[in-house]
């Protein structure tokens, strides 16, 4: 039990300690609530396993709350993706809610702070609003319109709901010290006009509350119990407090965690929606974008996020997370998972000389030889004709080459011991056949040829091989710290993806399942793109099978 105490990370304590007290009668609701204005990420996935998980550890609930406050930056589009990548990750929330549906009642609250005399109808524009703010060391300065009576901003609130103005006009603010040391604090706006057409209420609504009002007076509707948010609200913790004061209602209580930052990645919705308008990237749900879609695309799994969310853990200062470990728990994942195939990404053609023309065979292999009884078997089909990776071959070979050179041998996977005995080569002296003999008594499983081999190469029979379109995908930026370049899209990596049209696979994978993982042997995972077809397939890329990017930092 002690070392389980130990183990808990900062907000957990919270909890414990406030269901031991009898805090909200023991009771724990959590909430996730995403702005519609883009498609998630893996920093959103990390503050959904952290809600959600919450909520399933002491038997609470999870609310899926859309803060849908700025009609002209969100789509119903997003709203949908929102709820499939949650979903996907394994998580159900308990009401699906929205900012909008309590537009009356934070309009009603709004009123009640007008009647309280601590809010009031500003007619200043944005920027004299910024300058009567003043500045970190020097108080603001009241503007003409603070002292406006009671009646008066009633009225003009009522007139701003009514649609009478223009946009900018006029704003709501709440009065509470322009000498605060905390800059939220010194006025803050509460509703602005905004023309514009929302995806749920249409034109009923021409104002609409700032995040700072709407966020924790949502909270206290719904009766959340722990609000959870990323380590750049702590500043805005103070005014969250102060409106639910004020307002004497449902103390929920914000508390705040470090953000996800991961190095090659840039994370802002801005600089992603950037990414896509601007054509660097196929989309959304490109497969080099962090986003959960596009890591689904990729073959990422639920579990392989869920694992990474953990392991991570939650703390209170900002760092940087190395790609490499969500890299790591995929690898990890599909290892266990994964069914493994063969594929020749960049062909040459190997000719078994003294294996009869005409003659096919089929050989088996496991699906998956991680697990216990392999998950099954597959045919493989076989002939005189293979192909095979072109770098499997050397015709100089330095010493400890173990693959296939002049007079070397090796095995092929769930096959035969081969020897090289010739090449062929074109006018330009591109090698474009290799001629083997193979030995009979080598067959694996029932190898009696005694011949030991230190090399195994894999392959696809010509006759039998199927083609497919493979893209292999790596990291978006060539920098570990994009964000901190002054123009942030000039260190994408040019190599980020490399599209081989015509690559040669076992027929068994013409039968591939979309979100399965398959381990290409010796190659990496991939998995079938959702926008395969059955007269293209195509495969990404997940990840390689082994670090390489480890190497190449080594190497600078």
């Amino acid at each position: 039990m002690e070392n389980e105490e130990k183990s808990l990370n900062f907000i957990e304590e919270i909890i414990e300690a406030d269901i031991r007290s009898g805090k909200h009668d023991g009771r724990v609701l959590t909430r996730f609530p995403p702005e519609p204005n883009g498609y998630l990420h893996i920093g959103h996935a990390k503050s959904i396993v952290l809600n959600f998980g919450l909520a399933k550890k002491y038997n609470g609930k999870t609310n899926l709350r859309f803060d849908d406050t700025n009609p002209v930056t969100e789509e119903t589009e997003y709203v949908e993706s929102i709820k499939n990548d949650i979903k996907w990750l394994g998580f159900e929330w308990a009401e699906e809610l929205y900012t909008s549906d309590y537009f009356e009642t934070l309009y009603a609250y709004a009123v009640k702070l007008i009647e309280k005399g601590v809010a009031y109808v500003d007619d200043s524009s944005p920027e004299e609003i910024a300058a009567s703010k003043g500045t970190p060391t020097e108080p603001g300065k009241p503007t003409p319109y603070r002292d406006r009576t009671v009646e008066e901003n009633l009225l003009l609130f009522e007139e701003m709901r009514s649609g009478i103005y223009l946009d900018g006009a006029k704003v709501l603010r709440a009065k509470i010290d322009l000498a605060s040391p905390n800059m939220h604090l010194r006025d803050p706006l509460i509703y602005r006009i905004k023309h514009a057409n929302h995806h749920r209420t249409g034109d009923k609504w021409c104002i609409y509350p700032m995040y700072d009002f709407a966020h924790g007076q949502s909270d206290s509707i719904e009766n959340i119990t722990h609000s959870i948010c990323t380590l750049e609200f702590v500043p805005h913790r103070p005014l969250y407090d102060w409106f639910i004061e004020q307002l004497a209602i449902f103390p929920s209580k914000q508390y705040e965690f470090a953000r996800l930052n991961l190095n090659y990645t840039v994370m802002s919705k801005r600089k992603l929606l950037q990414l896509v308008n601007e054509k660097y990237v196929e989309g959304w749900n490109d497969p080099r974008m962090p986003t959960i879609s596009g890591l689904r695309r990729r073959g990422y799994t639920p579990v392989s996020i869920r694992n990474f969310c953990e392991r991570i853990g939650v703390a209170k200062r900002e760092n940087i997370i190395d790609l490499g470990l969500l890299e790591f728990c995929i690898r990890e994942d599909l290892n266990k998972t994964a069914w493994r195939r063969m594929a020749v990404l960049n062909p040459v053609k190997l000719v078994i000389t003294n294996y009869p023309e005409g003659k096919e065979e089929t050989l088996i292999g496991e699906n998956n030889p991680e697990v216990a009884g392999g998950e099954g078997e597959r045919s493989i089909p076989f002939s005189r004709e293979l192909w095979i990776e072109r770098e499997d071959f050397m015709e100089n070979p330095p010493k400890k080459f173990f693959r296939l050179a002049p007079g070397l041998m090796v095995r092929l996977k769930h096959a035969y011991i081969i020897k090289c005995e010739e090449v062929v080569k074109d006018e330009n002296g591109i090698i474009t056949e290799i001629h083997c003999s193979y030995i009979p008594e080598s067959k694996s499983g029932e190898d009696t040829s005694g011949i030991k081999v230190k090399g195994t190469i894999h392959w696809v029979s010509v006759s039998h091989a199927k083609t497919v379109e493979v893209r292999l995908y790596d990291r978006l930026f060539s920098v570990e710290n994009p964000v901190a370049m002054e123009n942030f899209k000039a260190s994408i990596n040019p190599d980020s993806l490399e599209i081989i049209e015509n690559a040669y696979v076992e027929p068994d994978l013409l039968h591939a399942e979309p979100g399965k993982g398959y381990q290409f042997i010796r190659k990496g995972y991939f998995t079938l793109d959702t926008k395969s077809t059955s007269s293209k397939p195509v495969f990404n890329r997940t990840v390689t099978l082994r670090d390489t990017w480890a190497k190449e930092i080594q190497k600078g």
